[in-house]
């Protein structure tokens, strides 16, 4: 690929759409409508880091890390660095077993709209065709596009396809190879997987180590590559983009893709973590964790099926799908979306405790979805003495809901009162829809309860509406669809 030409290309698109490489011109985006309506969508964390499947994906750093466990690991399983290397798990990448239509009707079984494939990890390595470097799986392991793949896959289900770029930790991901002997050995040259291999910030310090004009700029370009050739509806973005250095090329980068996606016709979001965007240029994302409260703006939640891994490993730590469908229905509560991640064997086939979980997951949502999809939020988002600990990295401990928690969605003339741990004595109390409520002051008209016949019976008292059930069992959440005038 010719550098100077596509950035180029890059600046005329800018320079010739709507949208500008500043905030204030960035701030006219609008969140689409249908990623609002979606409310649940797929993470897949899939890639070389899948071979080793040891830990984490994060095992390409922490190998090189002397003294950790994937280094002691590695030495004993493969040995040593320098006769065998990230880079040597390549050609162990197969992806034999992998079938884009397979992966397709399960996650349309899970009720999830849209899908992300992880295109590029912090490790470096592409999983689609790309001009600017050769490893990437079209050309390497696999030997197939099969970013390409999924995306034809997912869009004939009508399921939306977006992408996600962990590119930018890339700049110091491997660096530990270089104080011993490995296989990550100076000159790297751009579009060597190892490149730049620079020293690791102290992530607490933001201007730390920060990346050259060069890096940069084939960040930028590989982002901008993406969104041509594969169109995502998502632009998913990892941390570390938020350092100071990245903040021209992300507006560079927000301002091509808007442009691009009214040229093609299409509404698009970008996520981002802490403050790498300007507030109201992009949608917001908490990493495994969530709000207490509901906010007044749109937001997405990523977490995966494992307490311990985004990808595959032999050992990890499920949640439960019970589990997942409270967190799911706490964050539509708030205004969120909950992009919930799975993480593939090397061979392309997805584990079955990730299937398991996914297929469950859509069982509910087939019952009562209504609650879910095309939702937006109530007045408030619920009741209940149970407290959801705000922020990132909160998603491994245990949310002890009780009978009392409730959640709250609506729908044209529907308000959804969704009770997060249904009681053993059928009895269901809603304190705001009390009669004189301050919250509420509507008519109950009728109430029926989703996937189960039983009409419940009642009534509205100073304290409560009271909701009683006989027949109404389950172990997951129950949903009241309570008709408005």
């Amino acid at each position: 690929m010719d550098t100077l030409a596509y950035l180029k290309a890059i600046e005329d698109t800018i320079a010739n759409g709507k949208f500008k490489d500043h905030w204030d011109s960035l701030s006219e985006y609008q969140v689409p409508a249908w990623y609002q309506k979606a409310k649940f969508g797929i993470f897949i964390h899939w890639g070389v880091y899948s071979v080793p499947a040891f830990k984490s994906e994060w095992y390409p750093r922490n190998m090189y890390i002397q003294g950790s466990e994937e280094y002691e690991h590695h030495i004993a399983t493969y040995g040593e660095h320098k006769d065998f290397g990230y880079k040597d798990f390549i050609p162990m990448f197969k992806a034999e077993n992998f079938n884009a239509d397979e992966w397709a009707e399960l996650f349309q079984k899970s009720g999830a709209k849209y899908i992300m494939p992880v295109a590029e990890h912090h490790d470096g390595f592409q999983m689609y065709k790309s001009e600017l470097s050769h490893f990437n799986a079209y050309e390497m392991g696999p030997q197939r596009d099969v970013l390409a793949e999924m995306k034809e896959a997912f869009e004939k289900r009508e399921m939306i396809f977006c992408a996600s770029s962990h590119r930018a930790e890339h700049w110091f991901f491997l660096s530990h190879g270089k104080q011993f002997d490995s296989d990550i050995k100076e000159p790297l040259e751009r579009g060597d997987l190892y490149w730049p291999s620079m020293p690791e910030p102290d992530h607490q310090d933001l201007y730390g180590s920060p990346p050259s004009q060069q890096y940069l700029e084939d960040w930028l370009m590989r982002c901008c590559e993406l969104v041509d050739q594969y169109k995502p509806s998502v632009f998913y973005f990892d941390w570390w983009i938020h350092t100071a250095a990245f903040k021209p090329y992300l507006k560079k980068f927000a301002a091509y893709y808007y442009n691009k996606a009214i040229e093609w016709g299409i509404e698009v979001a970008i996520n981002y973590k802490h403050d790498a965007f300007h507030f109201g240029t992009a949608v917001p994302d908490v990493e495994r964790g969530q709000f207490a409260a509901l906010k007044p703006y749109f937001w997405q939640t990523d977490t995966a099926v494992a307490k311990n891994s985004w990808s595959y490993t032999p050992n990890n730590d499920y949640k439960t799908s019970g589990e997942i469908i409270r967190d799911l229905v706490d964050i539509v509560s708030k205004n969120g979306n909950l992009l919930l991640n799975v993480g593939p064997k090397a061979d392309g086939t997805i584990p079955d405790g990730d299937k398991r979980i996914l297929l469950e997951i859509g069982e509910w949502l087939r019952v009562n979805g209504e609650a879910i999809y095309d939702t937006t939020f109530w007045r408030i988002f619920g009741e209940g003495p149970t407290l959801v600990e705000e922020g990132q990295f909160t998603d491994g401990k245990m949310k002890a809901f009780t009978s009392e928690d409730i959640r709250f969605t609506v729908k044209g003339s529907r308000l959804y009162a969704t009770v997060l741990v249904y009681p053993d004595n059928g009895e269901v109390r809603i304190k705001s829809l009390k009669a004189k409520s301050h919250d509420f002051h509507g008519i109950i008209e009728d109430i029926t309860i989703l996937g189960f016949d039983e009409k419940p019976t009642w009534e509205r008292t100073e304290e409560a509406l009271i909701i009683k059930t006989n027949q109404v069992h389950s172990l997951n959440p129950v949903v009241f669809s309570i008709s408005i005038n």
